[in-house]
């Protein structure tokens, strides 16, 4: 039987460029957005359009969507480049908008990535966001709150665009198959399980998973009837490991930092884990992680178990000789063992309570009887006057006051009853009470 490459004389250009969506009944998902009855819905359909910015993660449909409201309200749309477009280019731009607004076309700029344009860049569209000779529609996978000026988000409106459900791009590799623009004049036979591997596999971004499709129908042959049956092992043996979510140098990186730490200090080993796996197979820096338990083992579990510290800087060090794969392991059992040890914060706030009276009183001297004396002149001073040394006293205890005066009797250590913390509570209470006693 003969057998041909299934894409001579194919249309060149990506499927996803070629299944992009053209109207809001062929977008899928956002329904919070753009569902019936929803806001930005009846902004496209009322004409009342303000600037905007859609902030989500890649392959979620931003582009599109800008693209979208352009064709729906009838507007001029413009794309720029973070990468290409100066100052100068985008006056020029600006300068045709407002001609057009005389008379009477909207213009709609969309710029793609923009937290990568400077500040620069971005105040130069601001005067025409201001009087109206535009609407901006900004798309960033980065928070805006940190990436853009705060005069330009001041006046945009800021729309979440969540990445997609498998079920949705499940929607979309179907039409892929069946639309004219796409698969329909070849004869694919897929299951929709088949199917649902890819939508996994794209991680929530459409244009990963359309991407995705057309590497595994790419790679097969097809006979003369143009029949072509993709199964599990096509689909395994096209593709590479699920890409994972997650940027060393962006938001990601301190939300996951953040969820790891929280599933600690929830006591949740499982999600202790799954956070930990999702920043290594993202390529973290172990040594990040294992500072980040170290700084852990003191602030959420202080004196209730007094190994994790020990265990966290040992875990360090094993990261440190080995590096990865191989230290997975190690961080693993020391974030098991922190989310399953006791817990305490009163460490932490002990130092919070002591750093804001020294805040307050940074004027206040060190009180002469614990002050040191190394010269005559000092002890004429009075330094170190009444010291009383503790080894010299039958329970190691004097009542001798430490604090400055006007702290006298500020309390910042305050132990909890867990874990070893209860050993610590009860010896602290002896010796207040020791004091109370011996105090004139």
């Amino acid at each position: 039987m003969e057998q041909t490459s299934l894409f001579t004389d194919f249309n060149k250009e990506p499927l996803a460029s070629r299944m992009r969506p053209l109207t809001l009944e062929e977008f899928v998902g956002q329904e919070e957005l753009i569902g019936p009855d929803k806001l930005l819905r009846k902004m496209i359909a009322n004409d009342n359009l303000s600037s905007l910015i859609f902030w989500g993660p890649p392959g979620v449909g931003k582009t599109t969507l800008a693209r979208i409201i352009a064709h729906e309200t009838k507007s001029e749309f413009v794309n720029f480049s973070a990468v290409t477009s100066g100052i100068k280019e985008i006056k020029q731009v600006m300068e045709q908008a407002s001609q057009n607004k005389s008379l009477g076309i909207n213009t709609i700029v969309f710029v793609d990535e923009i937290h990568r344009f400077n500040k620069a860049q971005q105040d130069a569209f601001l005067p025409f966001v201001e009087k109206g000779a535009i609407i901006l529609i900004g798309a960033t996978t980065e928070n805006p709150s940190f990436e853009i000026n705060n005069a330009l988000l001041s006046r945009c409106q800021v729309f979440v665009l969540k990445a997609l459900k498998s079920s949705d791009i499940l929607i979309l590799l179907k039409r892929a198959l069946t639309d004219k623009r796409g698969y329909a004049n070849l004869k694919i036979k897929i299951s929709d399980a088949d199917l649902m591997l890819i939508a996994n596999y794209a991680n929530g971004d459409a244009r990963r998973a359309l991407g995705a499709l057309e590497v595994v129908v790419t790679n097969l042959l097809v006979d003369s009837n143009k029949v072509i049956n993709i199964i599990k092992e096509d689909i395994i043996n096209s593709l590479s490991s699920k890409p994972l979510l997650y940027d060393k140098d962006g938001e990601e990186h301190y939300n996951i930092i953040s969820a790891l730490h929280k599933s600690m200090r929830n006591s949740d080993a499982d999600a202790s884990v799954y956070w930990l796996a999702r920043m290594l197979e993202g390529g973290e820096d172990p040594l990040y992680i294992a500072r980040r338990i170290v700084r852990f083992a003191s602030e959420d579990i202080g004196l209730a178990d007094i190994n994790a510290l020990n265990l966290a800087i040992n875990t360090y060090q094993a990261c440190h000789f080995l590096g990865m794969p191989e230290c997975n392991v190690h961080l693993t059992q020391a974030v098991i063992y922190m989310a399953l040890a006791p817990k305490s914060n009163s460490v932490y706030e002990a130092y919070n309570l002591a750093r804001s009276d020294a805040l307050n009183t940074l004027a206040e001297p060190v009180p002469l009887i614990i002050r040191n004396a190394p010269t005559k002149l000092m002890k004429n001073l009075n330094y170190g006057k009444g010291y009383q040394y503790a080894h010299d006293y039958q329970d190691k205890l004097t009542t001798m006051e430490c604090l400055p005066p006007n702290l006298k009797n500020h309390h910042y250590y305050k132990p909890n009853e867990d874990g070893n913390e209860f050993r610590f509570k009860q010896r602290l209470e002896q010796i207040n009470k020791w004091k109370e006693e011996h105090r004139d």
